[in-house]
């Protein structure tokens, strides 16, 4: 793995971290543990279980809890967090069970990052038993709201940093991806979380800053949208709404 690799993961493990300690977040998850209705000792795998809070958690719950994730890196920090987790290297697409083996599956903020997220909804079928239960949490990388002066510019920002992302709109195929894959009793909900603190900046300034990158704008008009921003942060008039969706549904 080279440096900047382990650089990039080492931000997005923060990332996370910033994540979970935001408002409405931990509820979120709760809300994924109640879909996935687990009997004690259920199997259940959380995939991209990343540094593996949720995985910890639902094995406080009675849950045999697995985690998977490609990161080798990234279950390394969750095997020291959470000593004890069952956590492995596998990807979401090529899961390490057998047909029928596990009652629940649960993905949280994965889809979007999957090239065919199809596939991995099949691949959860594969491996649930009948009656098992699927649930799966994202946002819209599409739709996210943001207060700005210059709305024309902020739509470009938010559109092309969607853009660079494999599957940026995947969270509002969820319903549908679930009754492609053969899943019945199939629901769907939304929770917005809205953010007003300057927690958000660095955030909001990815979006720039990959908009600059991918040349949708200009490192001119990146830094005076940042700037704005933070100005807005500092005057406590940040606004920015995040819809989470969220589905489930039970295998035949």
């Amino acid at each position: 793995m080279s440096t900047k690799q382990i650089d990039d993961i080492d931000a997005l493990i923060r990332a996370l971290d910033t994540a979970d300690a935001l408002p409405g977040v931990a509820d979120l998850r709760t809300r994924s543990y109640e879909l996935l209705e687990p009997a004690p000792d259920a199997s259940v795998v959380d995939v991209g279980c990343g540094a593996g809070r949720a995985v910890a958690e639902l094995r406080e719950r009675g849950v045999n809890a697995i985690g998977v994730d490609v990161s080798e890196r990234m279950l390394d920090v969750a095997r020291r967090r959470w000593p004890g987790a069952d956590v492995r290297l596998a990807d979401a697409c090529d899961l390490p069970f057998g047909d029928g083996e596990l009652a629940g599956y649960r993905a949280d903020k994965v889809y979007h990052e999957l090239p065919d997220p199809a596939r991995a909804a099949a691949e959860a079928r594969r491996v649930l038993a009948p009656g098992g239960r699927i649930v799966l949490t994202g946002q819209d990388w599409d739709a996210f709201l943001i207060d700005s002066d210059d709305p024309g510019l902020t739509r470009t920002i938010v559109h092309a940093r969607a853009d660079t992302i494999p599957s940026p709109r995947a969270a509002r195929r969820f319903r549908g991806l679930l009754l492609d894959a053969g899943f019945a009793d199939v629901t769907a909900e939304v929770r917005t979380a809205v953010f007003t603190g300057a927690a958000m900046l660095p955030m909001l300034q990815g979006l720039a800053r990959a908009a600059d990158a991918a040349g949708a704008v200009t490192g001119e008009q990146a830094d005076v949208w940042c700037a704005e921003q933070a100005d807005r942060a500092a005057a406590d008039r940040l606004f920015l709404a995040v819809p989470m969706f969220v589905a489930a549904g039970s295998a035949r």
